[in-house]
């Protein structure tokens, strides 16, 4: 029988460049924080699950033994973009099935040890030795959303100028100044049609959330909580050859199951925190996610359907677009933003009334798949 799973805490540090730390220096105040919140001791962590890419052997560990946190098992989960978010997977696996009560989940990255520029891909890739680095893939989806539809590049814009807006809202947001279009279309170009603000900025930043059953929450005397109504991780369909760019399939299945296993659909969510890498993915992602139909995503950030007081509010914390993205630590940290936006902590950015949030993250281009990994969680006010 599966059991009822619930966030009941989430803590982060401001995403930024953090030159200074170290991966235990990133993640240890947001560890202590997000223990203290849910009200349990250490003695009660039956599990630790850490989502990181870069951090190295035993990053779990080395971040644990600084506040004497052993013994229990840890897990160091490494799953490209989507590591926190799949760390997250798996501690809900656990509880649900029965297995542990308890589990804290740690999502850290230090992107500054790389110095700048792209990130760090497979040099045994055939389409990465070909050039096919990150800001290549998604300037080849934008230039053919373009062609397919009647979007422009003021469009790509659009999106960056909403995740500014509301990272400004945002004391955790690597960028907290609004923009405007024509900022965005002058900046540098980065990959023909992307300029940088179209592009999530690289950076430091740790998150973590504390998961706990039915049984635990009632014995913690009902903390405040969301219970995770879905939660769903999908590797890419191996595709040789030829690939649509704008219709991520992965994206699309993982939603479609996601939907299935929660019981709702996209017109019932209040907030979405999907992985806006590139501007244009929050175009196509909307699609995905069926808040339009093939095509007609643009529509919606053109008619503000998608920022507050529109119909479901996309990236209120300013997506990876404002807020950042180290990487492992990027899942958690949207799993966090929804935990405040349903229990109504969220600040100057809360959205009025949420009750329902989707969490979408993919992780890792390789040949052959669209993306690597993609996960998605459902969570509903508890």
């Amino acid at each position: 029988m599966s059991e009822n799973v619930f966030v009941i805490s989430a803590a982060m540090i401001p995403f930024g460049k953090h030159r200074t730390s170290s991966y235990v220096g990133l993640a240890v105040s947001p560890l202590i924080d997000a223990i203290r919140d849910a009200g349990i001791e250490k003695s009660d962590v039956d599990a630790v699950y850490v989502g990181h890419s870069y951090g190295g052997m035993m990053t779990g560990q080395r971040i644990c033994k600084e506040i004497g946190l052993g013994t229990v098992p840890t897990v160091n989960v490494d799953n490209a973009c989507s590591s926190g978010a799949t760390a997250i997977h798996e501690a809900w696996q656990a509880i649900s099935q029965g297995l542990i009560d308890i589990a804290v989940v740690i999502g850290v990255e230090k992107l500054t040890q790389f110095g700048g520029g792209t990130l760090p891909l497979s040099p045994e890739d055939r389409e990465v030795k070909q050039g096919i680095i990150m800001p290549a893939v998604y300037a080849m989806r934008a230039t053919r959303y373009l062609h397919e539809t009647d979007a422009t590049p003021e469009d790509l814009a659009l999106v960056s100028v909403k995740a500014r807006k509301h990272g400004a809202l945002n004391p955790f947001a690597q960028f907290r100044k609004e923009t405007t279009v024509e900022e965005v279309l002058n900046a540098r170009r980065v990959a023909d049609p992307l300029t940088l603000p179209m592009c999530c900025p690289t950076g430091d930043g740790a998150a973590v959330v504390v998961l706990a059953s039915e049984r635990a929450r009632k014995r913690l005397d009902s903390k405040p909580g969301i219970r995770v109504a879905a939660s769903v991780l999908h590797s890419g369909h191996v595709a040789e050859g030829f690939r649509d760019m704008i219709k991520p399939e992965i994206s699309y299945d993982s939603a479609r199951d996601a939907y299935a296993m929660a019981g709702v659909g996209p017109k019932d969510l209040d907030m979405i925190e999907l992985h806006d890498a590139f501007s244009i993915a929050e175009l196509i992602y909307y699609e995905a996610f069926g808040l339009a139909e093939p095509g007609h995503g643009v529509d919606l950030i053109r008619d503000g359907k998608t920022t507050f007081g529109g119909d479901v509010v996309v990236n209120p914390s300013g997506g990876l677009l404002s807020k950042g993205h180290p990487v492992g630590a990027s899942g958690v940290a949207q799993v966090a933003e929804a935990f405040w936006q349903l229990t109504d902590q969220a600040g100057a950015r809360q959205i009025d009334k949420a009750r329902w949030a989707m969490t979408h993250v993919t992780g890792g281009g390789t040949a052959g798949l669209d993306h690597g990994a993609c996960t998605i969680h459902i969570f509903e006010a508890a």
